[in-house]
């Protein structure tokens, strides 16, 4: 019977190579950084997520040589020991802190099936480009390597089997190099197992929060191996409570006024926002608040309540309301997922690096954001709509490396 989760046998670093092995998403660094950060590290799994590193700098990072030798030095981890398979299925308990922020999650391996069907949502468009090329990563490692981070409504079932679990010697205690710890254990009992499963079975829904390439990726590797071992209709996730997840701000900065003066600028946005100068960073306190840095001064402005459209999820948020009302009709940012005259900020950089490309001439302008809430996200799936392109920015992030699913 096909399960919304189902345990399964980890690939993971022996307990000795777990802080060598584990590293950033593949998708978080170029292949400069990445080479850079897995300088003097054999066992970093940059060599497998990003195995561009160990060809000749130039090398197109979607030929046939990189997806290659990404399984060149999988098999290399293996048959030196520092990978290992765990003999039985489980699952597998993961926390990350960073700072005082804590949440702990459940590594599984969730149901193709169920994505396929919606019940696993999505809330972005996917590119090609990337699919393929997470197909063709998926396809050479017979391995998904990069977990999908997913929400689940909270349920005080499975928080407590994860709490007890999270009460063991951890399998692996590593704190990375921007200071986010990553602990791990293995949740084996049988009952414990049972319940997990039950539970998820249970829900109605869970939903992609990070990862949406690497979901439609399985699918379609799952499609072609109509007839292959089960593994295939199953993919490599890490779930959290809704109520556990940090989503940041993902802020705007526009390269031009649109030929329009800053007087120009903050005359037509009084038409829709309330505008207050500020000697400060307008840090947003609230939805329908923005911030705005503008020719070396901030501004907070606060949308026009009448401008938010009560019953449309998408419209609703705070970056629809900036792109329709500012964005858009002021700034002629059109199409922003095309549009060459945006850039987007993660809300981890800080308001500093707002003030930092306005003041170097680079933007003429900085717009801060409310950070998306899960609640909103998920009432946008809910609906089988899109949001906008980066609107949310999940922190902190999954490591690579910890624990992969070997599809056989």
């Amino acid at each position: 019977m096909t399960t919304l989760i189902t345990p399964f046998r980890g690939l993971r670093p022996a307990p000795q190579h777990a802080a060598d092995v584990a590293a950033p998403p593949y998708d978080v660094l170029n292949t400069a950084e990445a080479r850079e950060r897995a300088a003097g590290r054999p066992f970093s799994f940059l060599h497998i997520s990003k195995p561009d590193i160990d060809l000749p700098e130039g090398t197109d990072p979607y030929s046939d040589a990189v997806y290659e030798k990404g399984a060149e030095n999988l098999r290399a981890l293996i048959d030196q020991g520092v990978l290992l398979r765990d003999t039985e299925p489980c699952y597998y308990v993961y926390r990350l802190t960073m700072g005082a922020h804590t949440q702990t999650g459940l590594v599984c391996a969730a149901s193709v099936a169920d994505y396929d069907s919606n019940r696993i949502r999505k809330h972005e468009f996917t590119r090609p480009t990337k699919e393929d090329d997470r197909v063709r990563q998926i396809t050479a490692l017979n391995a998904q390597t990069g977990p999908v981070l997913l929400a689940y409504r909270a349920s005080e079932t499975v928080r407590e089997i994860l709490a007890g679990t999270a009460q063991q010697a951890a399998l692996y205690d590593v704190t990375a190099d921007d200071g986010i710890r990553h602990e791990l254990w293995q949740l084996a009992d049988a009952a414990d197992i049972d319940s997990i499963t039950a539970s998820f079975d249970a829900m109605p829904a869970l939903y992609i929060a990070d990862g949406h390439h690497r979901s439609a990726a399985a699918s379609r590797v799952a499609a072609k191996r109509k007839d292959d071992q089960a593994a295939s209709r199953y993919f490599l996730c890490v779930a959290f409570p809704d109520d556990e997840m940090q989503i940041l701000d993902y802020n705007r900065v526009v390269r031009d006024l649109n030929g329009k003066t800053v007087r120009a600028v903050l005359e037509e946005i009084n038409d829709a926002f309330t505008v207050s100068p500020e000697s400060s960073p307008a840090k947003p306190g609230a939805p329908g608040q923005f911030g705005m840095y503008l020719d070396g001064q901030w501004y907070r402005l606060t949308v026009d309540p009448e401008r938010i459209p009560a019953n449309d999820p998408v419209a609703s948020l705070d970056v629809s309301l900036l792109q329709d009302h500012l964005l858009a009709p002021i700034l002629g940012i059109g199409d922003p997922r095309t549009d060459e005259r945006i850039d987007f900020v993660g809300g981890i950089r800080g308001l500093g690096e707002l003030e930092r490309r306005v003041d170097s001439g680079e933007m003429a302008a900085g717009f801060a954001l409310y950070p998306t809430s899960m609640e909103a996200l998920m009432a946008v799936a809910d609906a089988n709509e899109v949001m906008p392109p980066k609107s949310t920015w999940f922190e902190p992030k999954l490591a690579d490396g910890l624990v992969s699913h070997v599809l056989d």
